[in-house]
């Protein structure tokens, strides 16, 4: 309720006829100089905006070029916005995939020829299956017109992917694998004979085994032999040798593709065949072969081992099946640890041959648990006739569990070489 209050009047006019019979009324000198009106109000109620408590700091809400004033100081707040974290997009699954970098930007680094492969270039749907390998697989291929692919059998997936370990790729410079022993009669030369051959038959590019025995290998005889050169004929024309066609005519080649270059054999020569002379043969072959295989012979300590062992990317060692060829197979381990070589004496594979005298009277599990212990793989070789024989070695005529063993042990052997290299 409003109430009103005034001071104002008016001045009156003398009337004679209201004297007489009207209500008198007050006669005001001056006019009234002010006016109060007191008027009560409902209470205001604020609404906040949603956009205003969008950045509202506690129970205050800011607003833009709003100024908070405390204590006659003044303060000014600066908002920072906070932009939430976006999810990473995923990768592309090639890595040389176009889409992996915006249109007209070149890559990261130049590739290779290699790269262009049918499975990158060419559209999935554009591809045919390959015929399956396995009989009832190739019936229902043939019995369906190629309609239905059942794909390959559980043993020949096996066998490929076997393959594909065997022909893995390795970029860069050679790499060097030696064979080696302390001790003679083990087979040394007719393992890396076995390995070189398991390699050769499987993989695209070139091997090859050296003999590097002191004492007259024999590893040239277990290939028919295709020229009576050595060592030494590679070293006497090192600079003369230019191109690969000139080189092959100083080794033998097997049917699986696998290069043999001999040992000297005049003993005096093979004595007198130091670390100079294998640098010169190694350096040569790195030249023309992705991998070398060196027939170390039973010394350790001359010189020629010790070039074979700066060169060497992985090891195998040779054991018999008896005590004292299981000892100092297990030396040879010991004697590479304690001279600067324990990479390779813990990175080595150890052939167990069991084709050897006394392998019946001894627990050949126990040997390969005690190489297990030390090595990275262990792989026992069986009894061949062939290879019991010493004569030529014929791949594709040995036992097939002796092919089997091999293979594995060239998968192993693989497996532990580094896939680059720099030269």
């Amino acid at each position: 309720m409003a109430s009103k209050t005034s001071d104002t009047g008016s001045q009156a006019e003398s009337d004679p006829e209201s004297e007489q019979g009207a209500v008198a009324v007050p006669d005001f000198e001056t006019p009234p100089t002010s006016l109060t009106i007191d008027v009560t109000l409902p209470e205001e109620v604020h609404s906040t905006p949603d956009d205003e408590l969008a950045v509202a700091l506690g129970d205050a809400t800011l607003r833009a070029g709003q100024v908070l004033e405390e204590v006659g100081a003044t303060t000014s707040i600066n908002l920072v916005p906070v932009i939430p974290d976006l999810p990473k997009l995923a990768e592309p699954s090639g890595a040389h995939s176009s889409r992996a970098r915006p249109r007209g930007r070149s890559a990261v680094a130049p590739e290779t020829a290699a790269m262009l492969t049918s499975e990158r270039l060419v559209e999935q749907r554009r591809r045919r299956r390959a015929r399956p390998e396995g009989f009832w697989q190739e019936l229902v291929y043939h019995g369906t017109l190629h309609v239905v692919n059942l794909g390959d059998s559980a043993r020949v997936r096996a066998r490929k992917e076997l393959d594909a370990r065997i022909g893995k790729r390795l970029d860069g410079g050679t790499r060097f694998v030696p064979v080696l022993t302390r001790k003679g009669g083990v087979g040394k030369t007719t393992i890396t004979a076995l390995l070189g051959m398991a390699l050769a038959d499987v993989r695209e590019d070139r091997v090859i085994a050296i003999d590097a025995n002191p004492d007259r290998g024999t590893l040239a005889e277990r290939v028919a032999k295709n020229t009576s050169a050595t060592v030494r004929d590679v070293i006497l024309n090192a600079r003369s040798i230019g191109t690969f066609s000139e080189f092959t005519k100083l080794v033998s080649r097997d049917e699986t593709r696998l290069d043999i270059l001999a040992s000297d054999s005049d003993p005096l020569l093979s004595e007198a065949f130091d670390a100079d002379d294998y640098n010169v043969v190694a350096d040569l072959a790195a030249r023309f072969y992705s991998i070398v295989l060196t027939d170390c012979g039973t010394g350790i300590v001359h010189s020629a081992m010790r070039a074979t062992l700066q060169h060497a990317d992985s090891v195998v060692i040779v054991s018999g099946g008896s005590v004292d060829e299981a000892r100092l197979a297990s030396e040879t381990l010991t004697w590479l640890e304690a001279n600067g070589y324990e990479e390779l004496a813990r990175n080595a594979v150890v052939a167990l041959n069991t084709g050897t005298q006394g392998t019946n009277m001894v627990n050949i599990d126990e040997i390969e648990a005690h190489f297990s212990s030390r090595v990275r793989e262990v792989v026992r070789i069986p009894y061949d006739p062939m290879l019991a024989s010493g004569a030529v070695i014929d791949f594709s005529r040995l036992e097939p569990l002796t092919r089997a063993t091999a293979r594995d042990l060239a998968a192993f052997v693989v497996d532990g070489l580094p896939s680059t290299k720099d030269d």
